[in-house]
């Protein structure tokens, strides 16, 4: 009796092997996998895409409105209002200081102007630069893991210097 149950319980394991192989063989389910492991990783880089993408729109568009300011500037005589007319230029994209500025967020106050050199009625450069402007991420990883370092709040500040264009002192 004793090797008719030694015989029964081998034939037993050897089936099971060959269920188990016969799994192994069985691909059904396999996408299923894939897709759970690759899907992930997917859309974590499709997010950093667009990140990247926001923010490289962000800093274009104020190197472009800060761009602008200096060429108004280096072109316009130095007058009292020349540079409230140039601030407003930089954020709304004219020198009314009306309308919607060309980014959310962005103010007058976030425009910086910087004559050099020279005198006072006719300097050697101007710079214009964007200060305290901050990218708001869609994605933001310091708030999803309460870890501040790993924020993606990023201060974005484009510069622009130029040399002042007019040979005579303003009259």
């Amino acid at each position: 009796m004793h090797s008719r149950i030694k015989r029964i319980r081998l034939l037993r394991r050897l089936q099971k092997r060959f269920q188990l192989k016969r799994l192994g063989r069985n691909e059904r389910g396999v996408q299923l996998v894939e897709v759970a492991i690759v899907l992930p990783v997917f859309l974590f880089f499709l997010g950093a895409t667009a990140e990247f993408g926001r923010f490289f729109y962000e800093y274009s568009t104020l190197a472009k409105a800060a761009r602008l300011g200096a060429r108004y500037l280096a072109t316009a005589a130095v007058k009292p209002t020349a540079d409230q007319n140039a601030a407003n230029l930089v954020v709304f994209g004219s020198t009314s200081g009306t309308g919607t500025p060309v980014l959310t967020g962005l103010t007058t106050a976030n425009v910086t102007i910087v004559r050099s050199g020279g005198t006072a009625a006719l300097p050697q450069t101007v710079t214009v630069q964007i200060t305290g402007f901050q990218h708001q991420p869609i994605f933001d990883l310091g708030q999803w893991t309460n870890i501040p370092s790993l924020s993606l709040n990023i201060n974005v500040q484009p510069s622009v210097t130029m040399r002042y264009l007019l040979n005579q002192p303003a009259i």
